[in-house]
Formats: C-alpha cells, structure tokens, sequence
C-alpha cells in the first residue's frame, strides 16, 4: 500500500534550518545531505510502520512515529503519523516536524504546530 507524503510548514522549516546549520558548518555535503533527507521523508510512502512508536505519543495520546536520518552530529528524527485523508479516503503520512536528535525532546505545543497544521488541511 503506498501512502500519500504531507510535509508540514513547521517540518519544512525545520528542514532548511538544519539545512542552512549544515552549510555553515559543512557547505560541500548540505546539498547533499538535504536530498537525502528528503528521499528518507518520502520512503516513507512504503512501509511507514516500520518506524518505532516515539516517547512523544505518550504525552499527546497520539500515535507519533519516528524515522531517523543523518549520522553523528546530523541525525534528525522525522515525527510524523499516519492517518486517512477524509476527503479522498487516501491513507496518508502527516510530517509534523523534523527535529534534531541532540536538541531536547520536543514539547507537545512544538509538535501541535505541525499537527494542527495538517488537521487544517494546508
């Protein structure tokens, strides 16, 4: 079954800020890592539930799912959830943030930004 990608805007900020930290430190491989960040976001259309359940899902009483991209000091988890697309009965994954895995845990009004985005539908 494949599903349908949706990327938040608080995800995809996410992304060109690491993106942007990246090229600071690292400039010749941030176009390289970017890309593969974003064949990892949209492997997700395959298989998505062969991403662990994150510690995040606790606190929301969400079922939020984690993929992690990058090595050492560029890892990233990519939280995102899994759900049906009312209108078009699509099954959809729903990006909601991509967050660096050496930065603290996300507070759940940092995760809603993304998710209440997506449950407006833009």
């Amino acid at each position: 079954m494949a599903y349908r990608v949706d990327i938040s805007l608080p995800a995809l900020t996410d992304a060109e800020e690491a993106y942007l930290w990246i090229k600071y430190h690292a400039p010749e491989s941030a176009g390289q890592w970017y890309e593969g960040l974003m064949q990892a976001v949209f492997s997700l259309e395959n298989f998505p539930t062969r991403c662990p359940i994150s510690a995040e899902s606790e606190f929301l009483g969400v079922e939020i799912r984690q993929f992690i991209y990058g090595k050492h000091d560029n890892t990233y988890r990519i939280l995102f959830s899994i759900g049906d697309d009312p209108t078009t009965s699509e099954a959809v994954v729903q990006i909601w943030r991509i967050w660096p895995s050496s930065r603290r845990q996300p507070y759940a009004d940092e995760l809603k930004e993304g998710a209440e985005e997506i449950m407006r539908g833009e």
